[in-house]
């Protein structure tokens, strides 16, 4: 089942498995969002919770027991509930369960609100902490824009100018080895060679917003002024961009298990609310 939101300039289909955007069209029907096919990646923007990466061992330890979660988590293949909505927004839901409580022993509330305002799609995280303990946990987006045209005919820009250090996965782990990208005027130039060894991983950026451009042309801009952490990643020879804000990132080789002392891990309070959101400007 999906859900279907408009305003003038812009409609968003968002598939309630997952609650995961799966369509975002201009008026004039172009689309931005990557049209999942399997031969490359078959999702098109898929919600991390409650990691963001992949655990060392796939696992945790918690009050003296061991956990196992995948990478980026389970909602990402929950069916979600509508819960509100009106011809340009709407608002989706899970909560813990038996089955989640058997791999993340956390009482939660998840919701993503989609909100469709001139040219622009904002997506809020809202996570409620339901328990009576402290809650760690990890929040991240994964949205795949389409690139259709020779790789080489996009660029992504920088909001600031800043030494763009990200780190290398091994094993889909954190590696201690970093490289640089070359910039020129906070601009970069699409190449698959930066792709060869998985995601472009920043820990911390002081940029809060990247833009995509398309023969020297702007035609999209991420804004994440909330996110400290930030992905960047394709297929190798695919055509799609993932440009993805996070609350936190796979463990290192030298984790603990323990997710309360995880890098990047958030920690929410009992009865507490984290919220966060991004969005999508369409140029």
């Amino acid at each position: 089942m999906t859900t279907v939101i408009k305003n003038s300039s812009l409609t968003a289909e968002i598939n309630h498995f997952g609650a995961e955007l799966i369509s975002l069209k201009t008026n004039q029907n172009k689309e931005y969002i990557w049209e999942g096919n399997p031969e490359f990646w078959g999702k098109h923007s898929p919600i991390l919770f409650p990691i963001v990466g992949t655990l060392k061992n796939n696992s945790f330890h918690y009050n003296g027991n061991e956990y196992y979660l995948s990478r980026h988590g389970f909602a990402r293949d929950m069916e979600f509930e509508l819960i509100d909505s009106t011809a340009n927004s709407a608002t989706f839901a899970i909560q813990s369960s038996e089955k989640t409580l058997k791999v993340y022993p956390f009482e939660f509330e998840l919701q993503l609100i989609y909100t469709l305002n001139e040219n622009n799609l904002s997506i809020e995280y809202k996570v409620f902490n339901k328990g009576k303990s402290t809650m760690p946990f990890s929040i991240g987006a994964h949205p795949a824009f389409a690139l259709p045209n020779l790789f080489e005919n996009y660029a992504i820009t920088f909001e600031k100018e800043e030494p763009l250090e990200f780190y290398l996965l091994e094993n889909d782990l954190i590696s201690n080895k970093t490289k640089k990208l070359e910039v020129t005027n906070k601009q970069i130039p699409l190449t698959y060679e930066w792709f060869e060894n998985d995601a472009l991983i920043f820990k911390t950026l002081q940029s809060n917003s990247l833009t995509i451009l398309e023969n020297e042309n702007p035609i999209l801009r991420v804004h994440f002024e909330d996110f400290p952490s930030l992905g960047i990643w394709t297929k190798m020879n695919a055509p799609f961009l993932c440009i993805e804000p996070w609350f936190g990132y796979s463990d290192t080789n030298e984790s603990s298990g323990n997710l309360f002392e995880k890098e990047g891990i958030q920690i929410l309070e009992s009865n507490a609310t984290f919220h966060s959101k991004f969005s999508i400007e369409i140029l």
